[in-house]
C-alpha cells in the first residue's frame, strides 16, 4: 500500500527529512506556547486521551516517539509511567524540560531492543517522517506483547461545516499566529498542509494491522480535526 502523493510543493524523500528537522530546530524555543494558542488549549485533553488508550499501569515503561519538547512525556509521567522520549530534532530536545531520559534518534530506526516497552505512543509525528511504514514497523518491533501502540494525529473533518472551519483556522489563522508568536509563518503554513502526507483512515488502519497489531481502532476528536489510532501487539 502506498500513500497518496503529496502536493508538488511539499518536500519528499531526503529533502523532507532535512526540511522537517531544520523547521523543528527553528521553532523549538516557542513551540509549546504557540501550540497552546493554536489548539485553543485543547491539546491537553488530546494527550490525556492518548495516554488513557495505552492502558498501561503505573511503573510501566513507555516510549514517546517524536517527543519534541516533552509535553507528552510530562503527561505520561503524571500517570506514573516510566517514559523514554526520542526525537530527531536536537533543537526540540534542547528545549525540553522533562525528567524523562531523552534520546536523539530517527523514528524510522529506533535504537532499542525488540519488545523493550510496555507501550509506544506518538503525537503528530506520522506525517513528518519520510518512510511511514518503517516508523510503524519500528514502533511495533520495540513494543512488548500485550502492549498498545497509540498515535495522535491531525485529520481532515468529514463533515463539511467542520472541514470549512478547519481550513479557515489552520490554513488562514495558524500561519498568522505562527508569525506573531514564533516569528515563523512558513513553519506554521507548512504544518497544516503536511496533513496531505497522511494516508486515508482505512489505509492507516490497514497498515497498522499489516505490522501485526490486533484490535486496531480509530477515533476522532474536535469535530474530526484530530484522530487517534490504537492497536495492540498480540
Amino acid at each position: 500500500m502506498s500513500a497518496p502523493a503529496p502536493p508538488a510543493k511539499l518536500p519528499t524523500g531526503e529533502e523532507k527529512r532535512v526540511a522537517v528537522e531544520s523547521m523543528f530546530d527553528r521553532i523549538a524555543p516557542t513551540y509549546d506556547r504557540t501550540n497552546r494558542v493554536i489548539s485553543l488549549g485543547l491539546d491537553h485533553g488530546w494527550r490525556r486521551r492518548a495516554v488513557a488508550r495505552l492502558e498501561a499501569g503505573p511503573g510501566a515503561r513507555v516510549l514517546d516517539v517524536g517527543c519534541g519538547t516533552g509535553d507528552l512525556c510530562r503527561e505520561l509521567g503524571r500517570h506514573g509511567l516510566r517514559t523514554v522520549g526520542v526525537d530527531r530534532s536536537a533543537g526540540m530536545l534542547a528545549a525540553a524540560t522533562v525528567t524523562a531520559p531523552l534520546v536523539r534518534a530517527d523514528a524510522e530506526r529506533l535504537p532499542f531492543p525488540d519488545g523493550s516497552f510496555a507501550g509506544v505512543v506518538t503525537a503528530f509525528t506520522l506525517r513528518n517522517v519520510v518512510d511511514l511504514d518503517a516508523m510503524l514497523h519500528e514502533c511495533v518491533r520495540v513494543l512488548a506483547p500485550g502492549g498498545h501502540f497509540v498515535a495522535l494525529e491531525t485529520a481532515v473533518p468529514a463533515r463539511l461545516v467542520w472541514r470549512m472551519g478547519n481550513a479557515v483556522w489552520f490554513r488562514g489563522v495558524v500561519p498568522l499566529l505562527g508569525r506573531l508568536l514564533a516569528g515563523d509563518s512558513d513553519a506554521y503554513r507548512y504544518l497544516p498542509r503536511s496533513t496531505a502526507y497522511l494516508p486515508s483512515t482505512p489505509e492507516l488502519t490497514a497498515r497498522l494491522a499489516a505490522e501485526g497489531l490486533a484490535d486496531v481502532r480509530h477515533d476522532t476528536m474536535t469535530g474530526g480535526s484530530v484522530q487517534l489510532l490504537v492497536g495492540r501487539r498480540p
